[in-house]
């Protein structure tokens, strides 16, 4: 059997939090169940999903349907909106947000891809933004064998993608010995309507993905192994394994800032308090600045860290001039000013 020291080790349990504080930073009024993912457009409108709902993660309002909210990072005092959600075949009741991707048409028309667990499957709910409504248009779900267990996606065209399924097996009982034992069988997928395909695999529970500026390069958190891929993307869709960061903490989603290039990640510094959430001792947050990942010795920056008092478990964390968010699996979110 896998030995303790093995499990508590890929969970950074015995780790501890040392604060990392920011001088300009308040809670977002108006999340209050989590803001798993975002991405800032480069007009600085930021999409939030927020009331994820995952097996073995708490969750405030387990009842309650997910939601997309919209936040306009020009404003002096920004603050979230939530998206109205229309389409004739969607079923808003049983959306279950987790991570998102943006595509942008030639025409300037905005696509926004979210990854959904509706009754515990896993879908790709693809919208169209209409930003004068302050709406999304469902247009199409998108399900595929290959998909199983979502976690994130990086948006490549309007219905073409890469995404992370977090496990191999979908049944409840045999995800959770997957996830004791570090079987490392979960995946990555490239998806087209015409061509669906495994591209990388072998992942101890692979987490967020991205994409540098230049669109060569595609970025994969291995979260339970502590690492980044960087993966080279070829004509073909197909990805090369260049290197990997490994990291003191558990990596969850990256956002790219598309003008340094730099990774921002979102991160639990002790896994082990995600998935036996206690109140008296919550999870901590933490940010990574990752710069030059290509360089033989890149740049690790932790931004911001804390032991829970503020965020419970940070996941992802992304910047626009000057001003950065912070979002979390199922609690808070965070504004900072640099």
């Amino acid at each position: 059997m896998v030995s303790l020291t093995r499990w508590t080790a890929r969970m950074n349990a015995s780790r501890e939090v040392k604060s990392v504080e920011l001088p300009n930073c308040k809670l977002i009024k108006g999340i209050e169940t989590g803001a798993e993912d975002l991405e800032i457009l480069p007009n600085g409108l930021a999409f939030i999903s927020s009331g994820l709902r995952y097996p073995g993660v708490k969750s405030f309002e387990p009842d309650k349907p997910g939601k997309i909210l919209l936040m306009d990072l020009n404003k002096e005092d920004p603050t979230v909106l939530e998206l109205k959600m229309t389409g004739s075949n969607f079923d808003a009741s049983s959306f279950n947000p987790h991570g998102i991707s943006t595509f942008t048409d030639e025409d300037n028309t905005v696509y926004l891809l979210v990854v959904s667990h509706p009754d515990v499957k896993s879908t790709v709910e693809l919208f169209k933004f209409q930003e004068e409504e302050k709406s999304l248009l469902h247009l199409k779900t998108i399900k595929h064998e290959l998909l199983p267990n979502l976690n994130d996606l990086v948006a490549v065209g309007r219905e073409h993608f890469y995404a992370t399924n977090d496990h191999y097996f979908v049944d409840q009982y045999m995800r959770s010995w997957e996830l004791y034992l570090g079987l490392a069988w979960s995946n990555v997928v490239y998806y087209s309507p015409d061509d669906v395909r495994v591209v990388a695999s072998g992942f101890d529970f692979a987490n967020g993905i991205s994409m540098s500026p230049d669109r060569k390069y595609v970025y994969i958190a291995e979260l339970l192994a502590h690492k980044i891929h960087v993966y080279e993307k070829h004509a073909n869709w197909t990805l090369t394994p260049l290197k990997s960061l490994d990291c003191d903490t558990l990596v969850d989603n990256i956002s790219v800032d598309p003008v340094t290039g730099d990774l921002w990640v979102g991160c639990h510094p002790n896994g082990m308090k995600i998935f036996s959430y206690d109140p008296e001792n919550p999870p901590g947050s933490e940010v990574l600045q990752i710069q030059n990942i290509l360089a033989e010795e890149p740049k690790v920056t932790v931004v911001y860290a804390e032991d829970g008092k503020v965020l419970h478990g940070s996941t992802v964390a992304s910047v626009y001039k000057g001003k950065m968010l912070v979002g979390t699996v199922f609690q808070k979110a965070l504004y900072c000013e640099f």
